[in-house]
């Protein structure tokens, strides 16, 4: 972080602001409350948490209706529109490599260069161990994108929205969010303090509802919403969502992470495919994991966010910077994806493809714009797993998204497309998904299919 000299009462004022905010100042000793032991020591076993009991009755009622355990395979390659898995080849929809760059040849150098130059880790904090280039390059590619005047880049995308709103707001505020937010966005309003209200997804008259009712209550406030939905394969109103934050004096945020590279004619994002200018929201998040093939998170912004971020967020502070592979690997997608606009538009004729077979098929694809992320909503869990197993037996993976993730009525089998999917991929999926659902539906209810089994 680039600042101009201070004086030693600026720095001492400074270093006092920052401990105070994060929670680390210094006050008098309390005294330790003394209290009796707990006698059942049962409650120490981790096998005795409620969360734990229910993921082992999920699996055993799995085990009995012969159903295998859909998550943690072993990918044997890169991820990308096609993998392997114990020596199978598979099609696969389970990556968010949207435009094919993992792997790429750009992509691949610009990271050995980097872990030439500057080994595998930045070691530190970039507090602690200063910047690399890397850093300061991605940032300011970023910042261009988004024509902001400033970009912080954190090590975990997850952590990115966590320690941000965190940061920002405290008690006193006020975050509304979309009801289907991503986990990140909620755990953030939590640990920033602040009084939290969802509205129902994508409703902004139900927003609206909200501000009017409870906006005057607060100091400050945060709207957060997401660019694109990982669960529905949506986009929020981002014109609508401008005209709210500036009637009622708030923060607008927009998590790009799925956005970026899917949305709007060359992928620039939400803006590019509200077409208005970026500058509208406050504050632009995004992750390095899906389009532009590495990891971590990013904030782009007004230059004091930035800096009030990199002084005060936890995430950012007091933890390691951003690898520089990563970063250089980051810095290159972005600028083939710019380079390349083709492998955006392949992305969007796949997306168009498989939304159309499916509802040619009868499938339920909920609100999906049919832009890389396409669910087929089953309505039930144990079905979603059993045709997700249906699929994997048939060469294709694909991850069910069950209860709690989504409303049990909910549960769905989630597509993410590539540019490099090929069209007799998608036909060939989307008419085996369609045969093996209207197969599992005559044959019952998988409940009554439970208790025979179970005799």
């Amino acid at each position: 972080m680039t600042q101009s000299p201070k004086p030693d009462g600026g720095r001492a004022a400074l270093a006092g602001f920052v401990t105070n905010r994060l929670g680390r100042a210094t006050s008098r000793p309390q005294p330790v409350r003394v209290v009796e032991p707990v006698q059942d020591t049962s409650v120490q076993s981790f096998e005795s948490l409620p969360g734990y009991r229910e993921l082992k009755l999920q699996r055993s009622a799995a085990e009995l209706i012969g159903l295998a355990n859909p998550f943690f395979h072993v990918h044997e390659v890169k991820a990308g529109a096609t993998t392997r898995i114990e020596g199978r080849a598979f099609t696969n929809f389970s990556s968010y490599d949207y435009l094919g760059l993992n792997g790429h040849p750009r992509v691949s150098e610009a990271a050995r260069a980097a872990i030439d130059a500057f080994g595998t880790s930045s070691s530190a904090s970039r507090v602690v161990a200063g910047e690399r280039p890397g850093h300061l390059s991605l940032e300011r590619a970023l910042a261009a994108h988004y024509q902001a005047e400033a970009c912080v880049v954190m090590v975990s995308g997850h952590a990115t929205n966590v320690t941000t709103i965190g940061a920002l707001l405290e008690a006193g505020d006020v975050i509304y969010h979309d009801a289907l937010s991503h986990n990140s966005i909620v755990t953030g309003a939590q640990l920033s303090g602040a009084q939290r209200r969802s509205f129902a997804h994508n409703d902004l008259d139900a927003l609206e509802s909200l501000l009017q009712a409870t906006r005057h209550e607060h100091r400050r406030a945060l709207i957060v919403v997401e660019g694109l939905y990982s669960m529905d394969g949506d986009a929020p109103d981002m014109a609508g969502l401008i005209a709210l934050k500036q009637r009622y004096n708030a923060w607008l945020m927009v998590d790009d992470a799925h956005g970026l590279g899917v949305l709007g004619r060359t992928g620039a994002g939400l803006f590019e495919h509200a077409g208005l200018d970026p500058n509208g929201v406050d504050i632009w998040m995004g992750t390095f994991s899906k389009t532009l093939s590495a990891c971590g998170g990013y904030v782009c912004g007004a230059s004091a966010l930035v800096e009030y971020l990199k002084c005060t967020a936890g995430g950012f502070v007091y933890s390691v910077g951003m690898s520089p592979p990563l970063a250089a690997a980051a810095e290159a997608a972005l600028a083939v994806m710019r380079a390349e606009p083709e492998r955006v538009e392949r992305l969007r004729r796949n997306g168009r493809l498989f939304l159309e077979a499916a509802k040619a098929h009868g499938l339920d694809t909920g609100f999906s714009l049919g832009l890389a992320v396409i669910p087929v909503i089953v309505g039930d869990s144990l079905k979603s797993v059993t045709l997700s197993d249906r699929l994997y037996k048939r060469g294709i993976n694909v991850q069910p998204i069950i209860h709690p993730a989504v409303p049990e009525r909910a549960s769905r089998l989630r597509f993410f497309l590539t540019s490099e999917h090929t069209p007799e991929q998608i036909r060939e999926t989307v008419a085996a998904v369609a045969e093996e659902l209207a197969a599992i539906e005559k044959g019952g209810s998988l409940i009554e299919q439970l208790l025979a089994k179970r005799g």
